[in-house]
């Protein structure tokens, strides 16, 4: 079952990480994404590259967004404060929502994918401990599928384009078990929407205090620096 080809979007976070694990492991040739849209937690970059490294994926691609057609808190120079210690029971799509950034992102998979040949995309989506974001929701990868294959030359002509969430209806420490057993480094990734300048994590922010619960919950010991806990 080797040679096959997939597109994994590659952030550098936790969940990108397993995911990717999960496309190698499941006989894929990975060629990643990653993106760069003037977010605030940049370091995540240089994660990707290293998990890139570390999974020996076969070519990876760096995509510059201009940060202006953005409005969140997660983007560079905003006036709008990072949520921390938010009730995470909180229904509410904070402040950390992206516009459309997984359209965006899924559709740059989807060209690339049609380029060279590759008909599954993997993306590390999770609607179980998540902040709540739109196009993190079943609904959507469902509507995207439908899309990507009547709005492409290889849809159209019989290449159908699978969208892969392997993670979608996971619990956070479920995600880390997976990826400990796959033998995912999380000491090479990044979670934290407020670092400082060093690249230590908030350990306050939804996406910190989610990684932190992932970890407890699942005994596994945390390698993230914290400069809150």
């Amino acid at each position: 079952m080797k040679n096959k080809t997939a597109v994994v979007l590659l952030s550098g976070g936790l969940d990108s990480a397993t995911t990717a694990a999960i496309a190698r492991d499941s006989g894929y040739d990975l060629h990643a994404l990653t993106f760069f849209y003037g977010q605030r937690h940049g370091i995540e970059i240089e994660c990707a590259k290293k998990i890139a490294s570390s999974l020996s994926v076969g070519n990876h691609v760096f995509i510059n967004i201009p940060a202006e057609i953005f409005k969140s808190a997660l983007v560079t120079g905003s006036s709008i404060d990072v949520p921390k210690n938010r009730n995470a029971v909180d229904n509410d799509i904070p402040a950390t929502y992206v516009p459309a950034r997984n359209i965006i992102f899924l559709s740059y998979a989807l060209a690339y994918g049609e380029s060279i040949g590759a008909r599954d995309i993997f993306i590390g989506a999770n609607a179980v401990d998540y902040s709540g974001y739109p196009d993190c929701r079943p609904e959507f990868f469902e509507a995207f599928s439908s899309m990507a294959n009547i709005g492409t030359r290889a849809g159209v002509e019989g290449s159908p384009f699978s969208v892969h969430t392997p993670l979608l209806f996971l619990k956070k420490s479920e995600i880390i078990l997976k990826g400990t057993a796959l033998g995912v480094d999380y000491s090479l990734t990044h979670s934290c929407y407020d670092p400082d300048g060093e690249g230590m994590s908030c350990g306050l922010c939804d996406s910190c205090l989610i990684r932190m619960k992932g970890f407890r919950d699942a005994g596994v010991p945390d390698p993230t620096r914290y400069r809150s806990r």
